[in-house]
C-alpha cells in the first residue's frame, strides 16, 4: 500500500522537536525506531501529517547505569543495545530477557524500548518487567518535565498516559534492592516472530526465605499489563513452597482476562497465565540467591 502523505523533520535538540510538535498539533507524531509507526501507517491505520523523527538528537540514545540510583535508557535506545548492554545483563536480566524476546535481529537493530512502551499494546514484552522493577518514565513537554510510574501510564489498547505535545525520553529503573529476583516468561505463536500470547513478569524481595514483597504483572491477558494483586498478597509474607508456587499459578490464572482472538483461545491463555506464573516466581526466587 502506498504510503499517505506527510512532512518529515529530523531536529537536532529535543528542544526543537518538542516545539515542532506542539507547533504542528494533533496530526503531528513522533517516530523513534519507527517499526511500529510505518508498519501502521502502511497498512493504511495511521495517517499523521507530519512526522518527527526522534534518532539525530544527541544523547537520547544513552544507556546510563549508576551503581547507586539505577538504570536509564534513552528513548532511542536500540533494543539490540539494551539486551547485550552488560549493567543490563548484570543486573535487570528479566529486561535483557524480555528484549531478547522481542522480534527477530533485524526489528531489534531499529526498535526502541520506549517505542515499545508508548505504542501500549498489552502484549508489549517490556512492561512486565519494567513495571514490576518499579520503573518509571519521563515525559518532556515545552512546559518542563514530569516522571509518571509505569504501572500508572497504560491506560488502554494503545492508550497511555502521555499527553499531546510530549515526548517520553527515557525509562528509569531504580536499583533492585539486595536479596531481590525479577523474571519475564512470555509463550508465541512463533516463538520470538510473532507478538507475546501470553507474558508474565515478576520480581520478588526476601528477607531470609520469607518473601517480603512481591509483584507480577500479566501481559496480553487483559486492555493493559495488569498487576496480579490477589496472586502478590498470596505469596508475601511466606516462605515459597513448591505447594504455595502451584497455587500462585492458579491464582494468576483466576485474575486473568483474556479474550479469544487469532493468537490463542482465552482458555489456552489462563492456561499459559498459571504455568508462566510458576516459572516466574521460580527463576525471581533464583536470581535472589534461593533456590
Amino acid at each position: 500500500m502506498r504510503l499517505p502523505r506527510f512532512e518529515y523533520f529530523a531536529p537536532k535538540t529535543l528542544e526543537a522537536a518538542l516545539g515542532l510538535l506542539t507547533d504542528k498539533g494533533e496530526g503531528a507524531c513522533v517516530m523513534a525506531g519507527g517499526t511500529d509507526v510505518v508498519v501502521k501507517m502502511d497498512l493504511g491505520r495511521f495517517k499523521p501529517k507530519a512526522i518527527i523523527a526522534l534518532q539525530g538528537i544527541q544523547g537520547l540514545n544513552e544507556i546510563r547505569f549508576d551503581a547507586k540510583q539505577g538504570l536509564t535508557i534513552g528513548a532511542t535506545a536500540r533494543l539490540a543495545d539494551v539486551t547485550s548492554h552488560p549493567d543490563i545483563l548484570k543486573h535487570y536480566p528479566a529486561v535483557a530477557n524480555a528484549v531478547q524476546a522481542m522480534a527477530n535481529v533485524q526489528v531489534r537493530n531499529m526498535a526502541t524500548v520506549a517505542g515499545n512502551l508508548c505504542n501500549a499494546a498489552p502484549s508489549a514484552d517490556s512492561a512486565p518487567p519494567l513495571i514490576v522493577m518499579g520503573g518509571q518514565v519521563t515525559l518532556a513537554s515545552v512546559k518542563g518535565e514530569r516522571r509518571v510510574p509505569l504501572d500508572q501510564f497504560f491506560q488502554g489498547p494503545g492508550l497511555t498516559a502521555r499527553e499531546h505535545g510530549e515526548i517520553m525520553t527515557s525509562i528509569f529503573v531504580p536499583l533492585p534492592p539486595p536479596q531481590s529476583g525479577a523474571s519475564y516468561k512470555r509463550i508465541s505463536g512463533r516463538c520470538g516472530v510473532d507478538i507475546a500470547a501470553v507474558g508474565v513478569g515478576a520480581m520478588a524481595i526476601f528477607g531470609g526465605k520469607v518473601c517480603k514483597e512481591a509483584k507480577i504483572v500479566l501481559g496480553a491477558v487483559a486492555p493493559i499489563p495488569m498487576r496480579a494483586k490477589s496472586t502478590e498478597a498470596l505469596v508475601q509474607g511466606k516462605e515459597w513452597t513448591p505447594e504455595l508456587i502451584e497455587k500462585a499459578g492458579d491464582q494468576a490464572a483466576e485474575e486473568a482476562r483474556p479474550i479469544s482472538d487469532v493468537r490463542a483461545s482465552a482458555e489456552w491463555r489462563k492456561q499459559m497465565v498459571a504455568v508462566l506464573t510458576r516459572r516466574t516466581l521460580e527463576e525471581a526466587r533464583e536470581r535472589a540467591g534461593l533456590r
